[in-house]
């Protein structure tokens, strides 16, 4: 995460989670019938980052997951706010989705909700409403909550950030947009599965849910196991990915993530955990690898569908 696009770079330039269960309304759409598809148990899904430094624009990232065969997208925020600004119309975006038979179940958003700081925390909360009002507006259900801000030096206690995370709920409440609290394993605050769940269950509302990442549990040290405590109510999308085997946790980035399959993460054992935890809802394709911008974005998206399939079909066999 040293490189400006990616997330660190963007910066500086369960049953144990039932009570979390997203109300009637927010579930997954049902997965197209596309040759080669799996059961319709998991969603597929495109988040941006994948093609991000072709910088196609937001038009032509909903064209190329139409056309590699994805169920949905999870774009970024400055990539729609750049649409905004050049004229772009929200209603024709949302018509394009609608069209293109995409959902947008998440989108990637940088807000400071989490923040000691009382006037960054009040910016960040104006941040959080600027993102969720304009995802609303093309159908967009849910948006990262990550330790933005919070990531770089130990952050509030976490009784407090459970505090902190259930105002943004409240927020999106008011916007029909439910933020998602995401594992940054990198992050000093909130960097381990544990943390997380403990924020999610702490902030007691009906809609707090959890983002989690199979780099980022890897990262942060969290590990695999822990994900069998949670329950698939409280967690609507799951970034799916993969890692070599070096370099270590220490010292890997999220230019080493690779596509799924491709490396040595233990996917499906994972997904074969999130079947039996009652997850239903979307892998979301999230990898920053310098080798695959150089591509065509069409092809990498399309061999990250592949392959996304391929993992999905070995944990639906078992």
């Amino acid at each position: 995460m040293s490189v400006s696009s990616t997330r660190r770079g963007f910066l500086q330039s369960g049953s144990a989670l039932a009570g979390a269960a997203l109300v009637a309304g927010t579930q997954p759409a049902p997965a197209q019938d596309r040759p080669g598809a799996p059961p319709a148990r998991f969603h597929f899904c495109l988040n941006t980052s994948t093609i991000r430094e072709q910088k196609v624009g937001i038009v032509r990232e909903i064209e190329i997951a139409r056309e590699a065969g994805y169920d949905a997208i999870e774009p970024w925020m400055d990539t729609l706010h750049q649409y905004v600004a050049d004229g772009g119309s929200l209603s024709d975006l949302k018509k394009r989705l609608l069209d293109a038979g995409l959902v947008v179940p998440s989108a990637i958003g940088f807000a400071h909700w989490i923040v000691d700081d009382a006037d960054a925390r009040k910016q960040g909360l104006e941040t959080a409403r600027r993102d969720m009002d304009l995802l609303a507006q093309i159908g967009g259900q849910r948006i990262a909550a990550p330790p933005v801000g919070a990531q770089d030096k130990p952050g509030p206690d976490l009784a407090t950030i459970s505090q902190r995370y259930r105002v943004l709920l409240e927020l999106g409440d008011q916007l029909g947009v439910i933020p998602q609290c995401e594992v940054w394993g990198f992050s000093k605050t909130l960097s381990k599965l544990s943390e997380t769940a403990y924020t999610v269950i702490g902030a007691n509302h009906p809609k707090a849910c959890l983002l989690a990442d199979v780099y980022h549990l890897h990262k942060g040290g969290s590990g695999f196991d822990g994900v069998r405590l949670l329950s698939g109510l409280g967690m609507q999308v799951f970034h799916l990915n993969d890692y070599p085997a070096q370099p270590g946790p220490e010292q890997i980035n999220d230019s080493h993530r690779v596509f799924p399959g491709d490396g040595v993460a233990p996917l499906v054992p994972l997904l074969r955990t999130l079947r039996t935890v009652g997850f239903s809802g979307f892998l979301s394709l999230e990898l920053f690898n310098r080798e695959y911008w150089k591509q065509d974005p069409l092809q990498v998206a399309q061999t990250g569908l592949r392959k996304m399939r391929a993992v999905a079909q070995q944990a639906e066999s078992a």
